[in-house]
Order: C-alpha cells, then sequence, then structure tokens
C-alpha cells in the first residue's frame, strides 16, 4: 500500500498569491508531498480567521511561509512551520506596503489583478503585529524554523524572532526564494524536520 503523502501549505508574500513560481518549485522538487497554496486575503482582519479555518480543514504538516506568510505562517500555533524571510513589522518597515493601488505579481483564484492599499489596511496590520507573538506554546518553540537571508535589503526580523525561538538560521540568498535555495536550503529542512518523525 503506497504511502500517505504529506501536506504542506505554502504561505504567499504580499501582493502575489498561491500560484507564484515558488509553488510550483516545491511541487517539482517534492512529488512526494502535497503542496497546497491558498490566495490570503489582503486585510490581516480577514487573513489570519481565513488561514486559521485553512489548517483546520487542510491539517498540514508543515507550513512554510515567505516574507509576509511568514509573518502568517509564525501565527499558526500548534502546527510545524518554517518562516523564511518572515515580514514581521510591515506596516512601518515594508516597502511594499504603501498606499495606492498596485498589480498583485501573480494570477489569484478570483481574477482580481490589482488591490489598493489604504491607511486602514496598514492600520490593521500595525494591530495585528503588536500581539502576534501572543498565544506561542513549547511545542511552537521546538517546532518553528526560522530562515534568513543574508543579502535580504526588505526585511531583517533576525533578532526578533531568536526572541522567540531558538532555531534561526541564515541562508546565502535575498528576500525572495529562488529553485537554488529551495534546493539548497529549504528542501533539506523540510526533509530534516520529516526525519524527526
Amino acid at each position: 500500500m503506497e504511502a500517505e503523502k504529506r501536506t504542506i501549505a505554502y504561505f504567499h508574500g504580499f501582493g502575489s498569491s498561491g500560484a507564484s513560481g515558488t509553488v510550483a518549485s516545491l511541487r517539482k522538487l517534492l512529488p512526494e508531498c502535497e503542496i497546497i497554496a491558498p490566495d490570503i486575503p489582503l486585510d490581516p482582519v480577514d487573513a489570519l480567521p481565513f488561514l486559521r479555518q485553512y489548517c483546520e480543514e487542510n491539517n498540514p504538516d508543515l507550513i512554510i511561509g515567505t516574507s509576509m506568510g511568514g509573518m502568517y505562517a509564525q501565527q499558526m500555533f500548534g502546527y510545524r512551520k518554517i518562516c523564511v524571510n518572515p515580514a514581521f513589522n510591515m506596516s512601518h518597515a515594508s516597502k511594499v506596503l504603501r498606499t495606492g493601488t498596485h498589480k498583485y505579481f501573480n494570477r489569484r483564484k478570483d481574477n482580481q489583478k490589482e488591490y489598493t492599499v489604504t491607511r486602514e489596511l496598514i492600520q490593521h496590520f500595525n494591530m495585528m503585529e503588536r500581539q502576534q507573538f501572543a498565544g506561542i506554546t513549547d511545542f511552537d518553540r521546538k517546532n518553528t524554523y526560522g530562515l534568513f537571508g543574508i543579502h535580504d535589503t526588505q526585511v531583517n526580523t533576525y533578532d526578533l524572532f531568536r526572541k522567540h525561538y531558538p532555531d534561526a538560521r541564515r541562508f546565502d540568498g535575498e528576500h525572495r526564494l529562488n529553485e537554488s535555495v529551495l534546493t539548497k536550503v529549504v528542501v533539506p529542512l523540510i526533509r530534516e524536520i520529516f526525519g524527526k518523525e
């Protein structure tokens, strides 16, 4: 009988979607796993409950989040997770959260091509950021991994992550993931985590 596939949920960065190139690369590099990737709602007021319900319904064996997705992944308490260049302080240190209308980087399931950042949206991120580490358990401390690109010019939250979690690793890379980093850094960490079972 064939072993059941492990499920990995991927949370994309701001202005992107579940149809990102990272998802396609993960599916190619990890054919033994099922990679699921939702389109995350723009506003954290909607995104957090949506993602919690998504995880309850799909019960992933692991969550991987990059940038904004890493910030949300960290808040999925009770799940194993990898936070890649997590954007914990988007409301005041992000270059992407600027007021105005912008184009999505990737195709969205609802076919929306653009999104609008308002002051209210930035406020919602700020309010959420203030409480994003409330709720961490011993399980989370042992099962949350941080990956930080040494050439990341957009986000620098290594020290903030280390305040809450012991396993923070630096890698030779930038803010956005590419296939080389996925192959050399992310996939080996996934195999390390699954090897602990």
